[in-house]
């Protein structure tokens, strides 16, 4: 069950709810005893590029070379 807490007790022990929110707990935040937002950690942020993520996604004609026709456009482009 998370815990709640009043508006002005989270403006005086913020830190301390920062560091329970990033421990994992749930702490809701209340204005005059009604809930009014959600304090939780954030989602684990994604790692970036991961070799291999496209093995088996890519037939060889991917690394055909262009036609001519497509290749002029691109270069018309620059």
């Amino acid at each position: 069950m998370p815990q709640i807490v009043n508006v002005h007790e989270a403006k005086t022990h913020l830190s301390r709810l920062l560091e329970q929110a990033h421990g994992g707990e749930e702490i809701i935040l209340a204005k005059a005893g009604k809930p009014y937002a959600r304090l939780m950690p954030l989602a684990p942020a994604e790692t970036g590029r991961r070799p291999g993520r496209l093995k088996g996604r890519l037939s060889d004609a991917f690394f055909d070379p262009l036609p001519a026709d497509e290749l002029a456009g691109w270069e018309e482009s620059q």
